[in-house]
């Protein structure tokens, strides 16, 4: 008999039990890792909303400066505004509460849907789109900054 046929081969490979040590320590890992990963989408919709709520109270703080800067005269002129102009209300200096005024201040509303008859900003791609929301609000006396509430708890 020749050398070759004698020896046994040795198989390059992995066994089955270092297939299951390597399943089982994935597996543990995936435990301790999804539960970070699981809230993730909440806190995104809830930053969205937070960012939406600064670009309102910026925009209305620019727009009240321009309207201030122009001798109290609406509408004022805003760069990507549409039809150029913001309306903005005679008591307070600041925009309307209307498709022509803080919607257009704001511009650009992808994933948010805009109801101009209550200032309310909702996101779309909430689980409940009532519930995670920005609402624009004019204060009542003569120079009154506005208000932008923020509701988080349906997002």
């Amino acid at each position: 008999m020749t050398q070759k046929g004698n020896k046994m081969r040795r198989q390059a490979g992995f066994t089955l039990i270092e297939l299951v040590t390597v399943i089982v320590i994935l597996g543990v890992l995936a435990a301790f890792a999804l539960p970070r990963f699981s809230g993730l989408e909440a806190k995104a919709r809830i930053a969205t909303i937070n960012g939406l709520t600064g670009s309102i109270r910026s925009g209305a703080a620019l727009a009240h400066a321009l309207y201030l800067a122009n001798s109290s005269a609406s509408p004022i002129a805003m760069e990507g505004a549409p039809a150029g102009a913001v309306i903005i209300d005679a008591t307070t200096g600041y925009p309307t509460v209307a498709v022509l005024g803080i919607k257009a201040v704001v511009q650009d509303l992808t994933g948010f849907t805009f109801d101009a008859t209550t200032g309310v900003f909702s996101l779309d791609s909430a689980p409940t789109p009532a519930d995670c929301k920005v609402t624009y609000a004019l204060g009542s006396t003569a120079g009154a900054v506005p208000t932008a509430t923020v509701v988080t708890t349906g997002c």
